[in-house]
């Protein structure tokens, strides 16, 4: 059996040589065994020449593993919802239904993509019955913390809700202007699919709206609650939503609320139904139109042509 096993793995040696010769005869295989310039020959013997100690050489042959295909890591900010459900199938395919393999997938694929907002807001006005920022925080895909400021408001504070909001007084020392957190907040959010929580109200304390298309809002995805053994149309809160299904305790406590730790639970949830939550929403939306484009050639003097003329001027002989 031994004098059979070698015969096979010489015969395996010699196929291997043949290709490995004709491969580099049409210069797809360099000198050091690599493909081209770039890929790496896998699924075949390796051989390496190992210098001995006494200055003599041994040939030693080490299997390299096969590489899966990965899928392609580019997608452009303008991306559609469309081609990111099928670049979320593709992961879904590779990761054999793992979900802990999608997840990771989605990482390493455009991490910089994503970002998840919560803001705190302060009353102001008659009775401090107007919200207003006072506190926004914005973490990335993987829930770093990427800003966080206390913001002045422009009307002076009424309420400062410190049992909700966790803001007083002395946060106020080292508040920045509104408009000047509002620049650098809309900055980050630029190009970016944000992550929330009924965030529509994160948005209308920073008087900003933001494409529907690039708007994740966790209040609002039925297979969150559908996870969570909760009714799909009940108004579900983040604290909830955090305790059923990332079995976590928030916002405990009369401190107020953390906006970082808000932030950070909606990308954990977001993270846990993206590929399910993208594909559908792939289906549901209509794709983004292409952004206008400019000719330079078109100037106001086209306009004085006749086809630029309503009819009626036209046949009164103006």
């Amino acid at each position: 059996s031994l004098q059979g096993r070698s015969k096979k793995k010489s015969r395996k040696h010699q196929r291997f040589m043949e290709r490995r010769a004709l491969l580099e005869q049409k210069g797809l295989l360099g000198p050091r065994g690599h493909l081209g310039s770039q890929t790496p020959v896998v699924g075949l013997e390796a051989h390496a020449t190992l210098t001995k100690a006494n200055g003599t050489t041994a040939q030693c042959s080490a299997k390299v593993p096969k590489t899966k295909p990965v899928a392609s890591t580019s997608l452009s900010p303008s991306a559609s919802p469309d081609s990111i459900a099928r670049h979320h199938s593709v992961l879904l395919f590779q990761g054999n239904g793992s979900s802990k393999k999608v997840r990771t997938s989605s990482l390493v694929l455009r991490p910089g993509k994503y970002v998840a907002i919560d803001c705190e807001m302060v009353g102001t006005g008659p009775q401090g019955r107007l919200s207003e920022l006072a506190r926004c925080s914005v973490v990335n895909y993987e829930g770093d913390v990427i800003y966080d400021k206390y913001v002045q408001p422009e009307l002076p504070i009424v309420d400062y809700r410190t049992r909700w909001s966790g803001i007083t007084k002395q946060h106020m020392k080292s508040a920045i202007p509104f408009k000047t957190a509002q620049a650098e907040i809309l900055k980050i959010l630029k190009d970016k699919i944000v992550v929330g929580h009924a965030i529509h109200n994160d948005f209308q304390a920073l008087k900003y709206f933001h494409p529907k298309d690039r708007t994740r809002d966790t209040s609002q995805i039925p297979v969150l609650k559908q996870r969570a053994g909760l009714p799909v149309r009940a108004n579900v809160s983040l604290k909830n939503l955090a305790r059923h299904l990332l079995h976590k305790k928030i916002q405990v406590g009369c401190k107020g609320h953390s906006s970082v730790e808000d932030a950070q639970t909606a990308m954990e949830l977001y993270r846990l139904v993206e590929v399910q939550w993208e594909k559908e929403l792939a289906r549901s939306l209509p794709p983004r139109p292409p952004s206008p484009v400019t000719d330079p050639t078109a100037d106001s003097s086209h306009y004085m042509d006749d086809r630029y003329w309503p009819t009626d001027l036209m046949a009164s002989g103006l």
